[in-house]
């Protein structure tokens, strides 16, 4: 709760200094570097070459990684933290309907209410004041989505890579594609002064290794000592309101009254639908910000099931 929490305020923090294309690339390269010792450690390297899953560890770096960094950052350097978050609860309405396109799962009434309920509240607590500002919301809103299209690759063609080959192909592939990016897009033209760089680096580390690679290693730790329903009704109804003491002990950024109660709607949409009974064997986790791909765990009722 505290990873998912405090990562849109350390990217409001960092894009504020520096190019958001930057800082995606930066906490990529960092969480690579974190995966690449893990499985250095592990004597796992030699999985993420695997000629019969690479192209979907590509495939999954693109989209949970590339693609949904590059739309998070860039919408975080133009909303506040507070609507950063908010806008990342949506996902549970990405959730609902590429289950049902995908994998046939009916779309129950508790669930569709739910999730018409938590997207009455992000409507209700994002505040746009401008052409740029929607633009922001527009690229956080598209985020979520991203990171569920990855979870269908994972799901079609990866249930039996291993947690920590999953993690790692994200920041390593996900990450070299934000550098070819990046290179592509003026590069080391468009760094911050070195100053800034140098008072930069410490955070940004920070982000890669703690908030993104490190979150999404506990999130695996906690799946397979809690069951679903229990973990996630837990975790993700409480980051909203852990996000807006984080954003006020970083950035000083203070929920106004229309986004307390947009808050009490998205909390109260994404609790009924993650604690509501799912039609079928459970599938699908809705992710965080710093655990958005899919892993199999255990041999319960919830094997296979997703974050």
């Amino acid at each position: 709760m505290l990873v998912g929490a405090f990562f849109p305020a350390f990217a409001k923090l960092t894009t504020g200094r520096a190019d958001a294309l930057f800082v995606a690339t930066a906490t990529s390269v960092f969480g690579a570097v974190a995966a690449l010792v893990l499985l250095g450690v592990r004597g796992q390297l030699a999985e993420l070459g695997r000629r019969r899953t690479a192209p979907r560890l590509v495939l999954v770096g693109a989209l949970g990684t590339s693609a949904a960094y590059f739309l998070f950052f860039e919408g975080a350097k133009r909303t506040t933290a507070i609507d950063a978050v908010l806008c990342l609860q949506v996902e549970s309405a990405y959730a609902l309907v590429l289950a049902r396109i995908f994998l046939g799962h009916p779309i129950t009434l508790r669930r569709l209410g739910a999730v018409l309920l938590l997207v009455a509240g992000i409507a209700l607590a994002v505040e746009t004041t401008g052409l740029e500002t929607s633009f922001g919301v527009g690229l956080l809103l598209l985020t979520p989505l991203c990171w569920q299209i990855s979870h269908l690759v994972v799901l079609r063609g990866l249930r039996d890579v291993s947690p920590q080959v999953l993690t790692a192909a994200r920041y390593v592939f996900g990450g070299a594609l934000l550098v070819l990016v990046w290179l592509t897009r003026g590069g080391a033209g468009a760094l911050p002064e070195r100053a800034t760089l140098v008072s930069l680096l410490p955070a940004l580390a920070l982000q890669g290794v703690v908030l993104s690679f490190l979150g999404t290693m506990l999130w695996y730790e906690t799946i397979t000592r809690l069951d679903l329903a229990r973990s996630t009704a837990i975790v993700v109804p409480s980051i909203p309101l852990l996000a807006i003491g984080a954003s006020f002990l970083l950035l000083g950024e203070v929920a106004t009254a229309r986004q307390w109660a947009g808050l009490t709607l998205i909390a109260g949409g994404v609790l009924a639908f993650v604690t509501s009974p799912h039609p079928r064997e459970a599938r699908e986790r809705i992710p965080s910000p710093s655990a958005p791909i899919a892993v199999p765990t255990g041999d319960g009722p919830e094997a296979g099931s997703l974050r």
